[in-house]
């Protein structure tokens, strides 16, 4: 399981997000802190493994928390790997950005988003995570499909031919699905042809969000099923 700290002065927003993540599987929210210093005192208890963490905060800005935590891992503070940030705020000044960046957040979602997009980033770091838990070489494909892992999907990172409204449709008729698809079942759900349906499939696959299992029957070729990626 992925631990997670929700940081953010607002209560009500903490609870949506925290809402959120509990509905991801994989993930479970260990705490919450309004406060820059209750963020400090609650990652030193907790442990988590990510912080969801909001920028505005009324004691000290969050950047102050990255900062004085990735210091506190350099100093070897810490008996544990580095906490990661997930940085959600309102903030857009460039130079909130540019820091959040140098402190190694995994992502910047800007308020207001859909939920949707929260979600799509927080599955995307469980495969990235899962991912870089193995031991041994990588090469440069995965390397760059791990670091495209934490870039959320859109228009211009979709093979030619695939929209990002489909996509979110069929990444999420395979999330919700009880076990395995085929394509053709995929596209009477979606509404989608079956070439189609295979088409974003596939994509999901290469993501590393879907997986695919082949199924071999007593004659013919085997039946390709798809499963989201747990």
């Amino acid at each position: 399981m992925t631990r997670v700290l929700v940081v953010d002065d607002d209560v009500r927003v903490a609870q949506t997000h925290r809402e959120l993540v509990a509905s991801v599987p994989g993930f479970e929210v260990v705490g919450e802190a309004h406060t820059a210093a209750s963020a400090l005192a609650e990652v030193g208890r907790l442990r988590p493994d990510l912080v969801l963490l909001d920028l505005y905060l009324p004691d000290a800005p969050g950047i102050s928390v990255m900062r004085e935590l990735r210091a506190a891992d350099r100093d070897g503070g810490r008996d544990r790997n580095p906490v990661d940030f997930l940085v959600i705020t309102a903030v857009r000044d460039i130079e909130q950005v540019r820091a959040a960046l140098h402190g190694g957040a995994v992502h910047y979602l800007l308020k207001p988003f859909p939920l949707s997009a929260l979600r799509d980033q927080l599955e995307r770091y469980a495969v990235a995570r899962r991912r870089l838990s193995g031991t041994g070489e990588a090469t440069q494909s995965e390397v760059d499909r791990l670091f495209g892992l934490l870039r959320p999907a859109s228009a211009h990172s979709l093979p030619k031919g695939l929209t990002a409204a489909t996509s979110d449709l069929v990444a999420r008729t395979l999330r919700e699905a009880e076990g395995e698809l085929s394509a053709a079942e995929v596209g009477r759900r979606t509404g989608v042809s079956r070439v189609t349906a295979r088409r974003y499939l596939e994509h999901l696959c290469a993501d590393g969000r879907a997986e695919l299992r082949l199924r071999y029957g007593s004659a013919g070729r085997p039946e390709h099923r798809y499963r989201w990626a747990r």
